[in-house]
This record gives structure tokens, C-alpha cells and sequence, in this order.
């Protein structure tokens, strides 16, 4: 992951626009900071995919809300991000969904699958899990396909903490999503 150099360079959403498309790289910019990142591995795309899934088939059944995989969230010309899954209730979604389809309020659930290196962990456990709590993301899930681990982060005091970090073999559960269920090892 590369990052700006100087504090006194400010990246807007309207330097996206300047990059090339179909580069295979995810630019974000969170605080005014350019995050750049490659193309996922594999693994991370099959984590972010079953996830999506799950989450789709409840979302199906009960008429809740609305998974999206890779969507752009645009907080402010200064905090544009992609996550990898979001989740929003039924009765949010027109009301936070510009004309070019992005969103400009916080999902109900945001989801981040980790790729390797420690620029690429501070990230999502440091930087997006700040502008997630700022911005009134009410769960953050962070999972790690390589340990096949789910951390589990609420809104608690206006802010996400940490509540439970899952294992393979543990219930995912929420109280966003009343009634999903689903084995940890189901989302790698």
C-alpha cells in the first residue's frame, strides 16, 4: 500500500477521477491521505464473496437490508473509501445512495477482508476503523481468511470496540441481523 508523503498534499475525491481505470489497483483516500492498493489475493476475494453471500440469502428471506460487495462510500471529497462488503437496511438505502450510486452515510455493517502486510492491517485495524467510528458505522468486521478468524467490533459509547474475535469453529451472530447465523468457517 503506498500513502501520500507530505501532510500539506490533501487528495479529493475529484483526484479519483484522474487515475486510470482497469489498472487492477483500489484507490481510497481517507482524511485527505491516498491509500493505493493492489489486486486482491484470491482468498481474500473468496472470503468477501462467501460472505456477501450469507449475508444475501438472509437478506432475501427476511427483507431487512441489502449486502453490496465493493462499494464506494463517500463520506466527503476527503474520505472516499471502497470496502470490501457493506450491509444497510431496507428503509436506509434510498436515503443514502447518490445519483452515481455510491454512498454518502454510513452502511449499518461495513466489512474488511485483510490482505497481507502491515501497511495493508493498519489500514483496516487502525485508519478505517477510526473514520468507520467517526463516521456512525454501527458494526465493523475485519476478517482474516488467512487465520480464518472474524473480529467482531459495535458501536459502544459512540464508538466501535472491539467485542469478540470469532474462530472457525464459533457462531456468527449480530444483533443488526436478527435470526443470521452462520458457522465462522462458512465465510473462508
Amino acid at each position: 500500500m503506498a500513502t501520500t508523503t507530505s501532510k500539506e498534499l490533501c487528495w479529493t475525491s475529484a483526484d479519483l477521477e484522474l487515475f486510470p481505470e482497469g489498472d487492477w489497483k483500489r484507490y481510497e483516500i481517507v482524511d485527505g491521505e491516498l491509500l493505493v492498493t493492489r489486486a486482491p489475493h484470491l482468498g481474500h476475494q473468496d472470503s468477501a464473496g462467501l460472505t456477501y453471500a450469507r449475508l444475501l440469502l438472509w437478506s432475501e428471506d427476511t427483507m431487512l437490508g441489502k449486502p453490496f460487495l465493493a462499494p464506494g462510500v463517500v463520506f466527503s471529497d476527503m474520505d472516499d473509501v471502497i470496502p470490501d462488503v457493506v450491509w444497510v437496511q431496507q428503509e436506509r438505502l434510498p436515503n443514502i445512495v447518490d445519483e452515481s450510486g455510491h454512498f454518502t452515510e454510513a452502511p449499518d455493517l461495513v466489512i474488511e477482508v485483510l490482505s497481507a502486510g502491515t501497511m495493508n492491517e493498519r489500514r483496516d485495524r487502525e485508519i478505517k476503523l477510526r473514520l468507520y467510528s467517526l463516521k456512525g458505522v454501527k458494526e465493523y468486521w475485519i476478517l482474516n481468511w488467512r487465520l480464518k478468524q472474524i473480529e467482531i467490533y459495535r458501536r459502544e459509547n459512540a464508538q466501535l470496540q472491539l467485542q469478540a474475535t470469532l474462530l472457525e469453529t464459533d457462531a456468527l451472530m449480530s444483533p443488526l441481523l436478527p435470526g443470521f447465523a452462520c458457522l465462522v468457517s462458512r465465510c473462508f
